[in-house]
């Protein structure tokens, strides 16, 4: 596969507000005739058995900013990106808001799959974000601990290379 003639910059954003999937796909897709896929996971939150009122992010300011341009590097490296898009939220968001997203362009679909794959186990187990969990009883829960499955996710991939 052949790379761009430019480097590839990662756009990423780590914020409060709400984003637009069809608005992000759109920016990073315009004008591109060397982009042949564009994958896009979009991460929400769930009302977990309808015992949930509100999930709440926080993170490490300029950390994980950090964290996430570093990760995104090795995927445009990887699988030979052509563009790349990622944003997370913090603060308190309600069952069905939006979390996460990540946006990958490449010149083949499997590239782009990969990376977006690639991208979501790495923000899972290496971004410097905590979860706490608000009840519908009113009751603020527990941070949420970490789970095996997302360092096994993970794992894959250096596994695999």
């Amino acid at each position: 596969m052949a790379h761009a003639s430019k480097a590839v910059l990662p756009k990423v954003s780590v914020q409060r507000e709400d984003f637009d999937l069809q608005s992000e796909v759109k920016e990073l897709s315009a004008g591109r005739h060397d982009i042949g896929a564009v994958v896009t996971f979009s991460g929400l939150c769930r009302d977990e058995g309808g015992r949930l009122e509100a999930l709440e992010l926080e993170h490490y300011p300029g950390m994980a900013e950090a964290q996430i341009i570093r990760i995104a590097g090795l995927a445009i490296e990887r699988f030979q990106l052509n563009g790349l898009t990622t944003i997370h939220r913090y603060g308190k968001i309600l069952p069905g808001e939006n979390i996460v997203l990540v946006v990958t362009a490449a010149s083949h679909r499997q590239a782009a799959f990969d990376a977006a794959n690639f991208m979501m186990d790495y923000l899972k187990t290496s971004a410097p974000f905590w979860k706490k969990e608000h009840g519908r009883n009113g009751k603020a829960g527990d941070w949420v601990s970490a789970r095996d499955a997302d360092d096994a996710a993970q794992a894959k991939w250096t596994e695999e290379r």
